[in-house]
């Protein structure tokens, strides 16, 4: 079971976006108000992969590091993250890195609920906004 959430990570930041809709369930719930504020909400598999489309790849790399998945009997699994997101543009090299926790609910293997539980962050969290102007125009970091 802790293999789907290292699966789900591996392909977020290889950009496998066939490899993410093989481990998320049909629906998904995402908490990232700990980060974002606003509130926590349930969408289609497809819709989690067309907004992470909408800007990973305008990052030159990204890489989420975890410590040890927790698996309890529920579904639940829990383990730390360190999310690094790098920028480059020209001469310009910039990281933006979030850490804290994920708790993720998983049911029949799939990953049906993700929340994070962000604690600090490094960097400049407006290079997102870079990012998704890269995938808009279909063109910088790993968009292709």
């Amino acid at each position: 079971m802790t293999d789907s959430v290292t699966s789900l990570l591996h392909a977020v930041d290889t950009l496998d976006w066939d490899g993410v809709l093989a481990v998320l369930a049909d629906e998904v719930r995402l908490d990232y108000t700990s980060l974002w504020g606003g509130s926590a909400e349930t969408v289609p598999a497809p819709e989690v992969v067309a907004r992470w489309r909408g800007l990973l790849p305008g990052f030159d790399a990204t890489q989420h590091l975890t410590g040890p998945v927790l698996a309890a009997p529920d579904g639940r699994r829990t383990t730390t993250v360190r999310a690094y997101h790098l920028l480059v543009e020209g001469d310009r090299r910039d990281t933006w890195m979030v850490a804290g926790w994920y708790d993720l609910r998983v049911a029949a293997g799939r990953i049906a609920g993700i929340t994070l539980h962000a604690t600090y962050e490094e960097g400049d969290r407006a290079l997102t906004e870079i990012a998704a102007a890269r995938c808009a125009a279909g063109a910088g970091g790993r968009v292709a």
